[in-house]
């Protein structure tokens, strides 16, 4: 297997080195040499150097006869500091070889990734599927990336706005695993669809021997009493009574922007399937400044229940003149 200097050599730390300064050293390198961040040219060296790196880390795991980090049971149960009747309130240990082996599942079955389009994604970066090395034990690639939902309004959307969200996931300490609270602050920026998804590299689950996997949150728009999203068009329907929608009507809303609007219909007749369109007043277009969608008012004309004879008699003569 080589003398044991070679390997200290390789994670360029001394020989007496201290089992956390070993870890340290292993987790630097690793994300250093990773193959997936060096361009074509220099991946085969750093396909080496990554392998070399794995290849010493396990052979002082071998070579010293036990874990790595203090405080990380065996697969007997009796040994780490927890056996002697210290404490590990608040934490959670796991054997070296659970966690391996728990790092090739998925954590959460319901992050699965769903198809949108890719223009609509934004600070996305590539996760490699994982891998395993029988040679040297070692997971070779990030896990999956773990996806959560970000709910945000239409008025969010419009104008963007910051968020900051609070999440747990598992940090290796000591060799252990244990749960940890974390928290990141989102950007969200005007124009922002459904499904854009923004990726904090490195803050997801950590595993003994493996790069920690990516957080992918995904933009979710909460439903909004009055409008409706369609690409890059607010859609909102207007119910309107016969008579008005005959004679003339005028009403009065709000935007999205919360700026009053009036509309007024005198000389238009708002028959079945009318539309009215009120172009750049609708949501801005997240990568072209200055320019938005439109504001499509759709009309549902309300028919009365019922009519008078007399009110029959008026509406045929009134007809009868146009027809």
């Amino acid at each position: 297997m080589g003398k044991p200097r070679d390997f200290y050599e390789v994670l360029n730390i001394p020989k007496d080195s201290s089992p956390q300064r070993i870890r340290r050293a292993y987790k630097s390198l690793v994300k250093k040499w990773h193959p997936d961040k060096h361009p074509l040219s220099s991946k085969p060296e750093a396909e080496a150097m990554f392998k070399a790196i794995a290849q010493a880390y396990e052979a002082l795991y071998e070579i010293q006869g036990k874990p790595l980090f203090a405080n990380c049971d065996s697969s007997t149960g009796g040994g780490g500091r927890g056996g002697e009747g210290g404490s590990n309130r608040g934490r959670t240990t796991t054997p070296l070889s659970s966690v391996r082996a728990a790092s090739f599942r998925r954590e959460d079955a319901v992050h699965r990734k769903p198809r949108s389009d890719p223009k609509d994604v934004h600070y996305t970066a590539s996760s490699p599927k994982s891998g395993f090395d029988s040679n040297s034990g070692t997971c070779w690639r990030k896990p999956p990336p773990l996806e959560r939902k970000l709910e945000c309004t239409l008025e969010e959307l419009f104008s963007g706005c910051r968020k900051e969200i609070y999440f747990d996931r598992d940090v290796v300490v000591n060799g252990s695993v244990i749960r940890k609270e974390e928290s990141q602050k989102i950007k969200v920026k005007p124009g922002w669809k459904k499904g854009t998804k923004i990726t904090f590299e490195g803050m997801g689950d950590e595993r003994p021997g493996c790069l920690p996997a990516d957080v992918i949150y995904m933009i979710a728009e909460k439903e909004h009493p009055f409008f409706k999203r369609i690409d890059n068009d607010l859609v909102m329907k207007i119910e309107v009574p016969l008579v008005n929608a005959l004679t003339g009507w005028t009403f009065s809303f709000h935007l999205i922007n919360g700026e009053p609007m009036t509309l007024s219909f005198q000389d238009e007749i708002i028959h079945p399937g009318y539309e009215k369109v009120i172009e750049g007043e609708g949501m801005p277009l997240a990568n072209e400044k200055g320019l938005r969608g439109d504001l499509r008012i759709r009309f549902h004309i309300r028919f009365p229940a019922k009519l008078s004879i007399r009110q029959r008699t008026f509406i045929q003569e009134a007809l009868k003149q146009d027809s």
